[in-house]
């Protein structure tokens, strides 16, 4: 049982116990848990082969590619949100709405509230631009208050 996979050692038991016998192990089972062998040098195959598996050919991968690329082009452009069209300062800051009466943890908020709706990895390609110039007047704005608080 020394040098066996648990699992290896249970088998060898049940059948040992003639609980089981060699026809009633599933195919592929045993091969799956040879004592960390590497592949070739196991029996049987890794991957129990079934008529029904279904193999993907490079010309079907191709396939579904092109189609999905051709859906992505045949979709209406995406409109903007409103919120995203506000790239003003005063707008940014009015949105954040920081005070005075902020905390460390308010501010860690804020920020993580602010990017969870504007950050530009989350966002369409063509709405980046916009949500990076966005993001960085609230990382100022915030970086600026967090100053002003450890200043006091």
């Amino acid at each position: 049982m020394f040098g066996m996979s648990v699992f290896q050692s249970v088998l060898e038991r049940l059948k040992a116990e003639q609980i089981i016998d060699e026809d009633t192990q599933p195919q592929g089972v045993g091969a799956a848990c040879d004592g960390l062998q590497p592949p070739l040098a196991r029996s049987q195959p890794f991957l129990v082969e079934t008529p029904a598996r279904a193999t993907a050919t490079f010309g079907a991968v191709e396939s579904a590619y092109r189609d999905f690329a051709a859906a992505e082009q045949t979709q209406e452009p995406r409109v903007m949100p409103d919120h995203l069209q506000r790239t003003s300062l005063a707008d940014v800051a009015a949105e954040l709405d920081l005070g005075e009466r902020e905390t460390g943890l308010t501010l860690a908020a804020k920020r993580r509230r602010f990017a969870a709706a504007n950050h530009p990895d989350r966002l369409p390609p063509e709405f980046r631009a916009n949500a990076t110039i966005r993001m960085k007047l609230a990382n100022m704005l915030i970086d600026e208050a967090s100053r002003r608080l450890s200043a006091r």
